[in-house]
């Protein structure tokens, strides 16, 4: 069905119909996995002229091109390309629009392996950043120099969950021709279309709502008309795509995304609203909560909200009363990554490495992954955990 088509109905029909056409698939409901590196051409000239709509396995395959096809859609964008990881779809999106010699500015709330990549790779190819406070909004244009590229945005932010100004952000930066990247995890499009807002390129970690199942790595960069050419450019470069078999898995899970996302936006209100109720806690920062910096950012610009979010603890508590809580937790358990359909829970403290902002929260800091477990069975292993912190 063409993207006109589909445009008609609401987003969770969408998710069912996209990536897939059972009138050329045999009649089947679900498209076929294609596996392979070597495209067969039918005459010499067809090979010399590349006149093929695959023409090598790292050039795409249909499985891929059914996943990419299906995000464009859904993303409201130019056009798609997917790597193996999301923090590969951050690189292949900051390798797009940086050239040696270029600036870039970088939310010092932002994921800290996007972080480690600017420091590190970046750098060495004489790219430099600036860390900027997320919550800056249209005073970034201070920040701006002659030769300011790209102007990153994560929102909300990593850990911290600062929501940005993205459309004030976006307007500084139309205004100098810098472009923008977001790195829109969090929402997905279901809650949050970044295009819409101005922005040219949006990053997505399938890894987590959308494989839902904590059983694969991918990433997904959807760009605009302007910035799509630089984006598929690099691209077709660098060869990074990930394996068929994940992609089937991704548009496995786009089946039922928008259920799911609805189901862990209701239980992360749930349980935020119960800790915050808590002695133990200090605070929430749930975008959704009106003590989470950016909060009206959020409720201006976003339909929804996920299932992660973090909390500070009040003054008092030892990093040796965490450990007895955190280690005897029976259905929470403590691991990176989040957007599967188990509990996570992680400490946190990014005192060390920002920059241009301080992290000094009242006390010890936790960011939780709420997933489909039963809603008390969840609040008992937290109740019995606040226990041991004591």
């Amino acid at each position: 069905m063409s993207s006109k088509q589909n445009s008609c109905f609401n987003v969770a029909t969408q998710l069912t119909r996209l990536g897939r056409d059972p009138g050329e698939q045999h009649g089947f409901v679900n498209a076929p996995l294609y596996k392979g590196s070597t495209v067969i051409y039918q005459t010499m000239d067809d090979l010399e002229h590349r006149r093929s709509r695959f023409t090598y396995g790292t050039a795409g395959t249909p499985t891929i091109a059914n996943l990419e096809n299906a995000w464009t859609q859904l993303a409201g964008a130019a056009g798609t390309v997917l790597s193996p990881s999301g923090l590969g779809a951050v690189t292949l999106s900051l390798f797009s629009t940086t050239k040696s010699g270029d600036h870039i500015l970088m939310p010092d709330s932002v994921y800290r392996p996007t972080r480690n990549f600017c420091n590190g790779m970046l750098a060495r190819y004489g790219v430099t950043t600036t860390y900027y406070d997320p919550m800056i909004g249209s005073g970034i244009e201070a920040l701006v120099q002659p030769n300011t590229s790209t102007i990153f945005l994560e929102a909300p932010g990593s850990q911290t969950l600062e929501v940005q100004d993205v459309p004030a952000i976006v307007a500084v930066a139309r205004q100098h021709g810098i472009k923008t990247i977001i790195d829109n995890t969090w929402a997905t499009p279901i809650f949050f279309r970044a295009h819409d807002h101005g922005v040219d390129v949006s990053v997505e970690a399938g890894t987590k709502y959308l494989g839902g199942h904590s059983d694969l790595l991918l990433g997904l960069v959807s760009a605009n008309a302007e910035s799509w050419p630089a984006l598929r450019a690099t691209y077709d470069a660098m060869a990074m795509l990930p394996g068929a078999d994940d992609c089937v898995l991704a548009l496995r899970g786009m089946r039922t995304l928008h259920m799911r996302l609805k189901e862990a936006e209701r239980r992360g209100l749930d349980m935020a609203s119960w800790l915050q109720a808590r002695p133990e806690v200090s605070r929430v920062l749930h975008p959704a909560f009106e003590s989470c910096p950016g909060h009206e950012f959020w409720k201006r610009d976003f339909t929804g909200s996920s299932g992660l979010f973090s909390i500070v603890l009040k003054p008092g508590y030892t990093r040796e009363g965490l450990a007895r809580m955190l280690d005897h937790m029976a259905v929470f358990g403590m691991g990176f990554s989040w957007g599967g359909y188990e509990s996570l829970i992680i400490p946190f403290d990014c005192a060390q490495y920002r920059t241009a902002t301080s992290w000094k929260p009242e006390g010890l800091a936790l960011r939780l992954q709420i997933g489909l477990e039963d809603i008390d069975d969840l609040k008992h292993d937290l109740d019995q955990g606040f226990a041991r912190l004591k």
